[in-house]
């Protein structure tokens, strides 16, 4: 036994037995590489894609918060003026001025709205409010027109629609509270 050990010893101390040597290879082999084959085609197209602009997808809610509504199931093209006022007040991209006019508040709109057809709106809002106190003049001339207007303007206030966006007596613009 001792013999056995001794052996042992000189054998280790010989350097005789020794651990094996580990390679690591961090490619894959020949033969891997053939197996897995080569794509070289899909690899454009999947790197094209991944780098390509495309436009962000975004929830109905996400929309909502922007200001941009989800198109009516039914069609809304028999909008009424007094309709699309109500929107464009609300969304505060047009305003009741102090004078009993519409104006373009478009530098405070909220959301999407066509500028241009917004205020072709207003252009044709005021024209018939113009008339309207006219007509309310000649039947009561002897009320000045500045008095005219404000009593038809505070009557008005009462029927504007909950969150338009009116301008105080202060000059100050505001939503509507309800």
């Amino acid at each position: 036994m001792t013999r056995l050990i001794a052996c042992f010893v000189l054998g280790v101390a010989a350097g005789c037995i020794k651990a094996p040597e580990i390679v690591l290879v961090d490619r894959a082999t020949a033969l891997e590489q053939q197996a897995a084959g080569s794509f070289p085609e899909l690899e454009r197209r999947l790197m094209h894609t991944g780098l390509s602009a495309r436009p962000v997808p975004l929830t109905p809610d996400q929309l909502q918060a922007l200001g941009i509504r989800q198109p009516p199931l039914v069609d809304n093209t028999d909008l009424t003026d007094a309709d699309q006022v109500d929107a464009l007040l609300k969304q505060s991209c047009i305003g009741e001025a102090r004078d009993g006019t519409l104006v373009d508040t478009s530098e405070s709109c909220r959301g999407a709205a066509d500028r241009a057809l917004a205020v072709k709106l207003l252009e044709r809002t005021n024209q018939a409010r113009q008339q309207l106190w006219r007509y309310l003049q000649a039947r009561q001339p002897a009320t000045p027109p500045a008095e005219l207007r404000r009593t038809w303007r505070e009557a008005h206030l009462r029927g504007v629609v909950c969150g338009g966006w009116v301008q105080r007596d202060d000059g100050k613009w505001e939503s509507k509270p309800c």
